[in-house]
């Protein structure tokens, strides 16, 4: 096999590995919960005083963690879209919401 080709397979494997990784945190640890409509709701005032508290790093956490949910082809991404809208503004959930996407859609 010359280095070339080894090269890509071990890539492909190690970005499997990644996945089959990524896949398994979430299901241990039952992270599905916390991406649900009624979580969300139940923590909508704690949320939107985070976020005005914290504009950036609020921002910040929910792009990588949408990132990650679409990268990984989780369930959640819908919630997680409303959860924007309903956090940042129409405005604001609209250009988070289109970043991360893009990005977890690329990754993917």
């Amino acid at each position: 096999m010359t280095q070339r080709k080894r090269n890509t397979w071990q890539g492909k494997a190690v970005l499997v590995g990644l996945l089959l990784l990524g896949i398994f945190v979430f299901r241990y640890f039952d992270l599905g919960e916390y991406l649900s409509l009624e979580y969300i709701k139940s923590s909508q005032e704690r949320f939107h005083a985070l976020y005005q508290s914290h504009r950036l790093a609020v921002i910040g956490a929910y792009v990588g963690i949408y990132i990650a949910v679409t990268a990984l082809s989780l369930p959640g991404a819908a919630v997680l879209t409303l959860a924007g809208g309903g956090l940042f503004g129409l405005a604001g959930g609209t250009v988070a919401v289109s970043v991360a996407s893009t990005i977890g859609a690329t990754l993917a």
